[in-house]
């Protein structure tokens, strides 16, 4: 469960260059939540997941994560609620580690640094277990240094590095956006299945709307620092991308790409 109530994140306060990326933000995700986000350009919807990480801290609201409050939590005690994928494949892996010493990390996160540290044979055979699901042989190459991956395997491993431990949260900020259509396709398919299987409450930032459209059971529209739009379920699943271009029109969003428009 995720609840924020109140969310106001202003950058540069005081000067020309003040810019106030969220205005009072209330929402609350209830456990098992898959949201999709959308938006145009500085509409708040990376502000906002970057709040909720704790990569800087909110100049008023509250923030909940299963009932433990979070606000004045520092980014790097939040970890231990929160499963994050960015947009750069490069930054949620160690490129000069073995795929298998990324996964311990993972594993092991939030835990106590020692001698039980060194790999147990179960682990390996989660890991191979774990790896199989991508479909990419990767459970053949545990001792392959992560920097010869290319960019898809590398966030595919990501995500199942994210979501291994089952966080509370997991947050998702335009994870496919460097791929290309088909490994981003590939990559959307197993989030889906990992969110399902593990019952995670997740938030994901997407410019496509088809795909905001396509997964999840909820879908949230951003403007101005603000949520302008909320819908779920049944309601959710009738809407369409003209639908949506509808609603940003009524917002006078102005800066709609084609990719945010055709995918």
């Amino acid at each position: 469960m995720l609840e924020l109530t109140g969310i106001v994140k202003t950058f540069f306060k005081g000067t020309v260059n003040e810019k106030t990326a969220l205005r009072g933000v209330d929402l609350r995700l209830e456990s098992g939540d898959f949201t999709t986000v959308i938006g145009g350009n500085g509409a708040g919807k990376s502000t906002l997941l970057n709040s909720i990480a704790g990569v800087f801290p909110v100049d008023e609201g509250k923030i909940v994560i299963n009932d433990t409050d979070v606000t004045k939590m520092p980014e790097y005690k939040r970890a231990a609620f929160i499963g994050r994928v960015f947009q750069d494949p490069m930054l949620g892996t160690a490129g000069n580690m073995q795929i298998e010493e990324n996964l311990l990390l993972a594993l092991r996160r939030g835990k106590r640094m020692g001698l039980k540290w060194a790999f147990v044979p179960k682990e390996r055979e989660f890991f191979k277990e774990r790896l199989s699901l991508l479909g990419l042989g990767l459970e053949d190459r545990l001792t392959a240094r992560m920097g010869l991956l290319s960019g898809g395997q590398r966030q595919s491993i990501t995500l199942l590095m994210a979501t291994m431990m089952r966080p509370d949260l997991l947050l998702l900020d335009e994870h496919t956006a460097a791929l290309d259509p088909k490994t981003a396709a590939n990559v959307l398919t197993l989030t889906e299945q990992l969110v399902e299987e593990h019952k995670l409450t997740t938030l994901m930032i997407t410019h496509n709307m088809r795909d905001a459209l396509r997964y999840g059971n909820r879908l949230i529209m951003m403007d101005n620092g603000k949520i302008i739009f909320d819908v779920r379920d049944e309601e959710k699943k009738k809407l369409t991308v003209k639908d949506l271009l509808e609603r940003f029109e009524v917002a006078g969003e102005g800066s709609l790409s084609d990719r945010m428009m055709l995918g």
